[in-house]
């Protein structure tokens, strides 16, 4: 409560959107924020602060531009401003952020924020990175990473899709990406990449595709199901074998979300889709960076060593298909700065070889 009134944060289309509402509940108006972005949250707790009699409201909010900034708004003027930022050396003035919405197979709605130069020619020729995730409960929603940035510097276009699976839209939209209706999460993303070629951001040879952990297996299902689609493929620390994923370490928790191969019926969904198991002899797969890490003690390693081994013995053609093993290291929490800059670099480098860029 602050300036005797309530301040409510709203996910809308997967953005955050702050309203004020008086204290009988009676809606009293929007605090616009900066642009498409979030309110940081920590936990389940809001970076919200202000007192009930004063006229100001303190938050941090960030975009896939902007670093996390404490803003502080003028309940007087209705105007905010920026109290503190971070130090960078990077101009957001020629980029842009901004959201369309591509249809699944089955008609429904897909957001998807795409973050590109102001000037970007839509010529089918710019470089384009899709990243979703698509599972557990989970919203993306706008934030900055600052890899990222070298990306957008080389003329690169992020995608980022909202996908079934997560909660951007509830309770409703998390069971319809789980379990049964898993499909339907990769359903998504294939219409998502349709879309940015489509409307000619980019095309196949300049597009590719990343995820990680239930984000890889995204990634992985998609290249075996469309490898026509994509021009590039990254599945990092993916869950790629969907017969054993419960028989390692935390995999047993999965199965709320997976559904299990123990049961006859499950098993059935899983194997359709598991990426170590639909892949075909003989098919030309995308360029592929599978990256995991040899201690990874949530997605064990072995799922992407299965993967990448059976990917190689099935791939025709000259596009490469490797596997990046970071030593000493584990999901990706906690590594070093200068391990995650390695990484990254690794990728970047990448899709630079594979795009020719």
């Amino acid at each position: 409560m602050v300036h005797d009134e309530c301040i409510a944060l709203y996910l809308h289309d997967a953005y955050h959107q702050l309203k004020r509402f008086d204290l009988q509940g009676n809606f009293l108006g929007d605090i616009s924020l900066p642009g498409i972005g979030s309110v940081v949250t920590e936990g389940n707790f809001l970076n919200l602060t202000g007192k009930r009699r004063h006229a100001e409201l303190f938050y941090a909010y960030s975009s896939f531009i902007t670093p996390v900034t404490v803003f502080r708004y003028d309940f007087d003027r209705h105007v905010n401003e920026a109290i503190f930022q971070p130090p960078l050396d990077f101009d957001s003035s020629p980029y842009i952020t901004r959201q369309v919405f591509a249809t699944s197979k089955d008609g429904t709605r897909i957001p998807m924020f795409l973050t590109h130069r102001r000037d970007m020619r839509t010529n089918g020729n710019n470089p384009t990175l899709l990243y979703g995730y698509g599972g557990f409960n989970i919203a993306l929603t706008p934030n900055f990473t600052v890899s990222r940035l070298a990306w957008l510097e080389l003329g690169g276009v992020l995608a980022l899709a909202n996908l079934r699976g997560g909660k951007e839209y509830g309770e409703a939209w998390h069971k319809a990406g789980m379990l049964e209706n898993k499909q339907n999460v990769f359903d998504d993303f294939i219409a998502c990449a349709e879309y940015v070629i489509a409307e000619q951001i980019t095309s196949t040879p300049k597009l590719a595709i990343m995820g990680g952990s239930n984000g890889g297996l995204l990634v992985g299902a998609c290249m075996t199901q469309r490898p026509d689609l994509f021009g590039a493929a990254i599945p990092s620390v993916g869950v790629m074998d969907m017969l054993r994923f419960h028989r390692f370490t935390i995999g047993w928790a999965w199965v709320s979300d997976y559904g299990s191969p123990d049961d006859p019926e499950q098993f059935k969904t899983l194997y359709a889709y598991s990426p170590l198991h639909n892949l075909q002899s003989g098919t030309h797969y995308p360029p592929t960076l599978v990256v995991t890490a040899d201690h990874d003690d949530r997605v064990v390693p072995g799922h992407s060593f299965k993967f990448a081994a059976a990917l190689q013995a099935a791939h025709a053609g000259d596009a490469p298909v490797l596997i990046r093993v970071q030593t000493r290291a584990g999901h990706g929490m906690g590594k070093p700065t200068a391990v995650q800059i390695e990484e990254v670099a690794d990728i970047w480098a990448f899709l630079l070889q594979v795009f020719e860029i």
